[in-house]
């Protein structure tokens, strides 16, 4: 009996204990190795994000950026680098895709970091 209750307690733990992985479903496996790389890291300021959009006719991935001078990240869905949005010293992003905020349609959040400081 004392086994069965160990048993019970260690099933218990896995099944509630655990937080659950609230990233989107269907998600790429390349974008959830990219979250979980994040996750490896200490938290952001503003904590982390991922959005899913339609720009230019292919879904991508975008990071905002982490804070101050670092800039944002736009990937494609094979996680190749297109551009960097915004954010950097001038806050402008890399200059390579200056339409992405105008141009982009479907916001979805992907996944949100909720950890804290």
């Amino acid at each position: 009996m004392r086994r069965f209750t160990r048993y019970l307690v260690f099933v218990s733990l896995l099944a509630f204990g655990c937080k659950k992985e609230n990233i989107l479903e269907g998600t790429p496996a390349c974008i959830v190795d990219k979250i979980n790389q994040i996750k490896q890291e200490a938290v952001w300021n503003p904590p982390a994000k991922v959005f899913r959009y339609e720009y230019k006719g292919q879904t991508v991935y975008y990071i905002p950026p982490r804070c101050c001078d670092v800039p944002s990240t736009l990937l494609d869905a094979q996680c190749n680098y297109l551009c960097a949005p915004d954010g950097g010293i001038d806050g402008k992003g890399d200059g390579k895709c200056s339409d992405f905020f105008n141009a982009r349609s479907g916001e979805t959040l992907v996944w949100a970091d909720s950890r804290r400081n």
